[in-house]
Order: C-alpha cells, then sequence, then structure tokens
C-alpha cells in the first residue's frame, strides 16, 4: 500500500473493526539485550510513582494489513529455574505448556489449578506510535517506536472504535488524519500498575502537512516478525525445556526472552493466523498488563 492509497483508505477501519470482533471473541528468541533495543520505548515512572505520556498509535507500516501482532507467553519459575517463552498458540499450534495447563485445570484439584494459574499464558500486544510528549525523555518527542502493551490498553482502543453509548462517535485510533492522541497514565494501585485513567483525547491530525505524516509512516517498524514461525521454538524444544524448569533435572538458563524480532531482517516472514484460546484456556486468561519484562527481569537478577 503506498501512501496514496493509505490516506484515502481511512486506514481500513472496517477491517480493523472485524479483527477487532475476532479478538473480542474469546520467541527461538533472537534477542537477549531487549532493554537495550531503542526501538522499543516505555513510559518512565516520575518521583511520585506515576508515569504520564502522550503518544499516538500509528497505521499498519507498509506492507502489512494489521497496525498491531499480538503474542501469547509465559513466565513462570520452578526447580529447574525460569520459564520464560512465546506460546505455540499464537501461531495456532499446540503447545505444551497449555496442554499440561489444561490437564491441571481438568483434574479439578485446587492445588493443580493454583499451578495452572501462575503458569497461565500472558497476552501482550506490539504496536508502532510516535511520542508526541515524553516528560521524563523529551528527546523521544517526534520520534517513532515500538509499544508493547497489555490487555488494558487494547481496551481502551477497542472502547474508542466501538464506544458503549450512543452520543459517542467511534474513531479509529491508528489513523493519521483521523485519529487521536492517547494520553498514557499510569499509577500504582494496591500494588499494581494501573492504567484506568488513561484516556484519548478528541480527533486530530497527527501533522499539518501530508510530507510531514509521509515521514513518520515511512519510519515504522514491520511487525511481522512478532509472529514470523522462525522466532518461535518448535514444541519439541518447548517440552524439553518445561520438563527440565518443573522437574529441576538441569538448571534452565538466566534469560532466554526477547520480546523483539531481530532488528534487521532481510528475508520475507510469514505472518500467522492468531489463534483462539480453548476453553480451558480461557478460564485461566485473565489477562492484564503484568508482561514477561518484569518476570524476565528478576531471572536476570538471580
Amino acid at each position: 500500500m503506498d501512501f496514496e492509497t493509505l490516506k484515502t483508505s481511512s486506514s481500513n477501519f472496517d477491517k480493523l473493526t472485524k479483527a477487532l470482533e475476532q479478538n473480542l471473541k474469546p520467541e527461538d528468541q533472537a534477542n537477549k539485550n531487549k532493554y537495550q533495543d531503542d526501538r522499543l520505548w516505555k513510559i518512565e515512572m516520575d518521583k511520585t510513582g506515576n508515569g504520564y505520556a502522550v503518544i499516538r498509535f500509528l497505521p499498519a507500516p507498509n506492507g502489512e494489513d494489521m497496525p498491531w501482532q499480538r503474542v501469547w507467553s509465559h513466565a513462570f519459575q520452578d526447580k529447574g529455574g525460569w520459564y520464560i517463552e512465546n506460546s505455540l498458540t499464537t501461531l495456532g499450534q499446540k503447545d505444551p505448556v497449555s496442554e499440561e495447563n489444561t490437564r491441571l485445570w481438568n483434574t479439578g484439584v485446587d492445588s493443580d489449578k493454583e499451578i495452572a494459574r501462575k503458569r497461565k499464558r500472558k497476552l501482550s500486544y506490539y504496536s508502532n506510535i510516535f511520542v508526541v510528549s515524553d516528560p521524563k525523555h523529551p528527546e523521544n518527542e517526534g520520534k517513532v517506536f515500538l509499544f508493547k502493551f497489555g490487555k488494558k490498553i487494547f481496551d481502551k482502543i477497542t472502547e474508542a472504535m466501538q464506544p458503549a453509548f450512543e452520543d459517542e462517535k467511534p474513531i479509529n485510533p491508528f489513523d493519521f488524519w483521523k485519529g487521536a492522541n492517547f494520553k498514557l497514565k499510569l499509577r500504582k494501585v494496591d500494588g499494581y500498575w494501573n492504567y484506568d485513567k488513561s484516556e484519548f483525547e478528541g480527533v486530530s491530525q497527527i501533522k499539518e502537512s501530508d510530507d510531514d505524516i509521509k515521514a513518520i509512516w515511512e519510519k515504522q517498524y514491520a511487525l511481522k516478525p512478532f509472529v514470523a514461525a522462525d522466532n518461535f521454538k518448535s514444541y519439541d524444544e518447548l517440552k524439553s525445556k518445561l520438563h527440565r524448569v518443573i522437574s529441576g533435572s538441569q538448571s534452565t538458563e538466566t534469560v532466554e526472552t526477547a520480546d523483539l524480532p531481530p532488528a534487521q531482517s532481510a528475508a520475507p516472514v510469514k505472518s500467522a493466523e492468531v489463534a483462539q484460546p480453548s476453553s480451558s484456556e480461557m478460564k485461566m486468561d485473565d489477562s492484564d498488563d503484568d508482561t514477561l519484562d518484569y518476570f524476565s527481569k528478576l531471572a536476570e537478577e538471580e
């Protein structure tokens, strides 16, 4: 899709709405230095323990259809160390942890269910963003980054695109011309990170001139590598690692996780259909924003 087509298509709002409806029905990780990857933007807390920034979600990058990709992952610790891996359910394939969780859940034993809950999948989304305001790091303003976020923020996007009340007009947050800036507000409530006060501003054009908008569009990063099959370990590799972690028969590596695909990827990658969770997994997937980052940092500190 060229830039002029993008402008007249209104960022495929109808297609995005259908994708939202599908979401609402019910990583061989290549970069160990993910915290140093300058493509990934994160909000930073101020001295009061709160975080504030204004960002703009961007449309699908050139050559792709969707402005987001979503990845299921597992992060837990047992006798043999940490298990921090992307789940093959992202690709619509069987995953050994999901299978084991289903087995534990179906025993009906409370202690087994508790183990399954601790090992449940975490859902993360990835999009391109434009940083409008970043008080803690003003050098980021006016730049394009990758942004990893959880279900709570995605719910805000869903509410903007599919408002619950008749007096609210739906907007496409990913549109350059008819989208809206997102005021990201992070605070701690009862010991947990909370994004409830985050909100979209009114509809606005991201920049005044199409030349400036095109310059932003051309700086976006590819999202398909997040769901490229070659960025996931095989079923047998994951099953072997799961056994080591659970049994403690062999200490696993400190951290193998990387949320980001390789920075340079010359070869085209295959996109994958997003898998729908099974009914037994859905009961355990009360996904929130506690992503892999926290667990990865814990593992690195050991």
